[in-house]
């Protein structure tokens, strides 16, 4: 497919560009500003020019203000959120856009820190108004990104354990991953754990507050490192891509250097998700792993079923699924149940559990005469939505109209 595949990690701080086989990257402030006297809309520094000169009426925080369904009144119009992102990506798309010389969009993977149901059905109404095929659009975790980039690397470099810290304007992350190799499949395990001892990054600004920013990232990275054996450590979020980090961060670069391999990467996140989004365009992926990491299912839901005279599985979803994309729609017959069991596998065995979703209001009726429609999603990865509609049989058993819906935590 003749397009650009592009990875961009979105968030309310700054949000950064990168195209699959293109070394060119963008970093971009989160923030959009309208001119007071007409519709004309600026995104990044351009948006914080106009508003010091007063031509204009600024807006950030774009991700808390879709959450939160916030709008913003500007020249007496009110903009949802969702329209004010809208106008945000279609003006940051153009950095990539007019170094390619092509409008054509492959493969849009969007990674975040956290996405929620709301944040990334957002998304894909955006992608609508832009004229992006939704199943060209995918939306992950900055955990997920991070997996991708370690693994598009050296196989040396994440033969153990893979430290990340992302030191971000107001927020400090720690992320690890390990690939574990299996019988059947091998697994690629990753977590994300923020760190309470955060600061600001406007603490660099003084002498006092560059020691107490070394003497935080060291305590950390005492804390985090220490009884594991690390392949490689990789630093980034703008704090680290100071160009006068290893003065100030002096003692915290000493300790993650000690034996293991350290890179600053500018960008990781967004990197990563544009190897995610070539990966969509290969015929067989290139990641053969499953992956347990935030945003995907870290169980097995499936359903006991006769088919041609034998009691089988049937999985609606599975171990590594995207939350967000894994959907499943059946039609089933039922003998004489009144309720429907769900069987949910966890890798520790010893938390598998069955629930049941009575089939309330459904009429009774002979054994083998009750069509079902059944729809499974998910609202995020610990919850799926189950919805289970009389279908009916024929002229015989009319449909009664009958429907349950039930939530189902994992």
């Amino acid at each position: 497919m003749d397009g650009l595949v592009i990875g961009l990690d979105l968030n309310d701080d700054y949000t950064q560009i990168s195209c699959y086989g293109n070394e060119i990257s963008w970093t971009v402030p989160t923030v959009i500003c309208r001119k007071k006297e007409e519709e004309i809309w600026l995104t990044g520094e351009d948006a914080y020019a106009a508003t010091l000169i007063g031509e204009g009426v600024i807006v950030d925080k774009l991700l808390k203000m879709v959450k939160k369904e916030g709008t913003a009144t500007i020249g007496g119009i009110c903009y949802t959120g969702a329209s004010l992102l809208k106008i945000f990506l279609e003006r940051v798309l153009e950095y990539p856009f007019k170094e390619n010389g092509k409008k054509r969009v492959a493969q849009l993977v969007v990674t975040m820190q956290t996405a929620d149901a709301r944040v990334t059905d957002t998304l894909m109404y955006c992608a609508d108004a832009m004229e992006i095929p939704r199943e060209r659009v995918h939306v992950i975790s900055h955990t997920e990104s991070f997996a991708y980039y370690v693994l598009s690397q050296r196989k040396e470099l994440w033969s153990n354990q893979v430290g990340l810290f992302e030191l971000a304007a107001d927020r400090l992350c720690y992320y690890e991953m390990k690939v574990q190799r299996g019988m059947r499949r091998n697994m690629v395990q990753a977590e994300a754990q923020e760190q309470e001892e955060s600061f600001n990054l406007d603490i660099l600004d003084t002498l006092s507050g560059r020691k107490l920013a070394d003497q935080i990232l060291s305590s950390c990275g005492e804390k985090l490192l220490s009884k594991k054996l690390f392949s490689t450590v990789f630093l980034t979020g703008k704090g680290f891509e100071r160009a006068d980090c290893k003065d100030w961060a002096g003692s915290f670069m000493n300790l993650v250097c000690s034996q293991r391999r350290v890179f600053v990467e500018k960008g990781l996140f967004a990197r990563g998700a544009a190897l995610k989004g070539q990966d969509y365009m290969n015929p067989v992926t290139e990641y053969p792993y499953i992956f347990v990491c935030e945003g995907r299912l870290k169980a097995e839901v499936a359903l006991k079923v006769m088919r041609n005279g034998r009691e089988v599985l049937l999985a609606v979803a599975s171990y590594g699924d995207n939350w967000y994309e894994s959907k499943s729609s059946l039609e089933l017959i039922l003998e004489d149940e009144k309720e429907i069991e769900f069987i949910i596998s966890h890798l520790d065995s010893r938390k598998k559990k069955i629930v049941k979703v009575p089939l309330t209001g459904f009429p009774n009726r002979p054994p083998k005469t009750t069509r079902i429609e059944m729809n499974i999603g998910f609202t995020d990865e610990n919850t799926m939505v189950t919805v289970i509609r009389d279908k009916g049989f024929g002229e015989l058993f009319p449909a009664a109209g009958a429907v349950v819906r039930q939530e189902v935590s994992l």
